[in-house]
């Protein structure tokens, strides 16, 4: 593990009126200690532009469950992103203001930092850039920066802890981007029962869990890679199509027709939580999920060779899905998704 520690000394110099007189005014806002598990893939290079502070990440939390964000001050970056559910939610579609209904399933927020595309269509490489999605669309907050700036100004807490994090610079739209992503950056998933069987800590697999890694092995581990439990990759897996027109998967980022209804592979890790699954909530479970890619998926030009080279499919029998599922409840982690709270 990792450790990120360094302290920052911000001192601001007040002079008064007739320019006798002077106040200092020191602010401490030491960076937080990260565990940052040795094995998983590199972080994103804009975390060594905004790495996570004491105050940062105060002010990101602050700001992450502030219904003020929106438009009717009605909901949150919360009221989508619930922590018993890996920060994700149990709707289909995102639901804004007014019960808006967006174009697709709200992912989980987890393990931000060592991603390199954020959103379904990876429209985000930065996740700086990431909050002002939110806040400006129509189906979700339908607000706009200068509007949510407006309101805090009007706090004296915000003021203050905006200074505290960004050497007295105020509220500013870049301290509410950074700070949300600060927060956010901390949001790191490392400590399931998998990660304890890893790690020699004492935990092992039950015999079900032990021939469903292996399946997993056998047949997921190819976009499921790497610690995150994701490639990062953009695939057509065959899914049923979103019916709405706006829907176009990584095609509307890239224009590229061999983009067409590709979709960022998502991570498995705390998946027991994160139902329905798909982009726009196609499966009510994780059963429904397996027993689609058994049976057979929607043909495209663009299917993913995996898919598209066996018949379309996934063969998996009874017995192999119920040993994968068990394996996949042990990337479950309990003090991350605040059950040991």
């Amino acid at each position: 593990m990792k450790k990120l520690i360094r302290h920052i000394a911000i001192v601001l110099l007040i002079t008064s009126c007739n320019n006798d007189d002077s106040e200092l005014v020191s602010y401490s806002n030491p960076e937080v200690s990260l565990n940052i598990p040795s094995d998983f893939p590199e972080l994103n290079s804009s975390f060594y532009t905004n790495i996570p502070t004491e105050f940062g990440v105060e002010l990101g939390k602050k700001l992450f469950t502030d219904v003020r964000l929106s438009t009717d001050n009605t909901i949150s970056c919360s009221s989508c992103h619930i922590q018993e559910s890996a920060f994700a939610d149990h709707n289909p579609k995102g639901i804004g203001i007014e019960g808006r209904i967006g174009l697709r399933n709200a992912p989980p927020v987890q393990n931000m930092a060592f991603m390199q595309f954020y959103n379904w269509d990876g429209n985000k490489l930065q996740l700086e850039d990431q909050p002002l999605v939110p806040i400006i669309t129509h189906e979700e907050m339908d607000s706009s920066i200068l509007e949510v700036i407006g309101k805090l100004e009007t706090d004296p807490s915000y003021i203050e802890l905006f200074n505290k994090a960004f050497e007295g610079e105020g509220i500013t739209a870049d301290g509410i981007y950074n700070s949300i992503a600060q927060y956010e950056y901390t949001l790191i998933s490392a400590n399931s029962k998998y990660d304890k069987v890893k790690r020699n800590e004492g935990e092992t697999f039950t015999t079900s869990e032990a021939q469903g890694y292996a399946v997993f092995q056998d047949k997921c581990i190819s976009c499921h890679s790497t610690e995150l439990f994701t490639d990062q990759s953009f695939r057509n897996i065959g899914f049923p199509i979103n019916p709405d027109p706006e829907e176009g998967g990584r095609t509307r980022i890239t224009g590229l027709v061999e983009d067409y209804m590709r979709f960022r592979v998502p991570s498995l890790r705390n998946i027991e939580f994160t139902a329905p699954y798909g982009s726009f909530g196609q499966f009510a479970t994780l059963e429904d999920v397996l027993n689609y890619l058994d049976t057979g998926v929607l043909e495209a030009d663009n299917l993913d060779p995996i898919l598209k080279d066996n018949n379309n499919r996934i063969p998996l029998s009874t017995q192999e899905k119920t040993d994968l599922i068990a394996f996949m409840k042990t990337l479950s982690d309990a003090e991350f998704l605040g059950f040991n709270d």
